[in-house]
C-alpha cells in the first residue's frame, strides 16, 4: 500500500533521517515516580495544570553547560515540504489528514534545541512540548504507536528509499507516561541508529532523541531541568 503525506505528518521520522549512525547504549537508570505505573499510563487521577508558554519551555532545554564539554548547538534545518511516500506500514498510513498534520510537531507550544557531540557525527536532541494532558497522551501514544505497530517499513523521502525497522524499547519508569523505541534507517547502503524516548509529566511532554548512548546519559538531566518548578 502507498500512502502519501505531507512530511509534516511524519515530521519525527523526516527529522531522524537526517541524524548520523551510531551503536547502541541503554545502560540507563530506571526510577519510579508515585503517579507511574509499570504499563505507561498514570495511575492516578490526570492532572491538567496550566501549559508552558514557548518561551518558558525554551528556557527549561538544556544547554551547553549543562551537557558538558565536546558538546555544540546544531542549528536546525529549513522545514521541508516534499511529499514523503510510506510504503507497507498501515499504522502509519492511518495517520493522514488531521492525525498526520497534528502530530507531535503541530502542539502549540513548544521549544527544540540540537547538539552534536566531539568530533564524531553523534548528535542529540530535546524537545518540550505542552497542553492538556489529554491532548499529550493520545497525540504521543498515537504516533508511537504507529510507528512501532510496523517492524519494517519503507519510507520515500525526495526520491530516496530509506528502509526502516522500528523496535519498541522498555521505557524509563518517569512521570506520568512514556514511550521508547529504536530506530534503524538504511539509505544507500549507510545505516543510521536513533533511539527516542518520550515522557509525559502532567501538561508538559519531554522527547529525547539521538545516539542511544547520548540519550541515556542525558535523559534524566533533561527531564529534571524540564519540570523543575524553581
Amino acid at each position: 500500500m502507498r500512502v502519501r503525506v505531507a512530511t509534516t505528518a511524519l515530521g519525527i521520522t523526516a527529522a531522524l533521517l537526517a541524524l548520523p549512525a551510531c551503536s547502541t547504549d541503554t545502560t540507563g537508570t530506571k526510577h519510579q515516580t508515585s503517579s507511574s505505573s509499570r504499563t505507561g499510563k498514570p495511575s492516578g487521577a490526570v492532572q491538567n495544570p496550566a501549559a508552558l508558554s514557548s518561551a518558558a519551555l525554551g528556557s527549561r532545554l538544556l544547554d551547553q553547560s549543562d551537557l558538558g564539554s565536546g558538546y555544540l548547538p546544531k542549528a536546525e534545518r529549513p522545514a521541508q515540504h516534499d511529499d514523503v511516500t510510506v510504503i507497507g506500514c498501515p499504522a502509519l498510513s492511518e495517520l493522514g489528514g488531521e492525525a498526520a498534520t497534528g502530530g507531535m510537531l503541530a502542539f502549540p507550544h513548544k521549544a527544540k534545541a540540537k547538539f552534536t557531540y566531539g568530533n564524531s557525527s553523534s548528535e542529540i536532541s530535546e524537545e518540550l512540548y505542552s497542553d492538556s494532558a489529554k491532548k499529550l497522551s493520545d497525540g504521543i501514544g498515537r504516533i508511537f504507536d504507529a510507528m512501532t505497530g510496523c517492524p519494517t517499513y519503507q519510507v520515500v523521502a525526495g526520491g530516496t528509499p530509506v528502509d526502516v525497522t522500528s523496535q519498541k524499547l522498555p521505557a524509563p519508569q518517569r512521570g506520568d507516561e512514556r514511550w521508547s523505541q529504536l530506530l534503524t534507517f538504511v539509505a544507500e547502503g549507510r545505516s543510521t541508529v536513533v533511539k527516542q524516548t518520550a515522557i509525559r509529566d502532567g501538561s508538559l511532554v519531554l522527547v529525547v532523541s539521538g545516539a542511544p548512548a547520548l540519550v541515556d546519559r542525558h535523559l534524566d538531566k533533561a527531564l529534571a531541568k524540564a519540570t523543575a518548578t524553581s
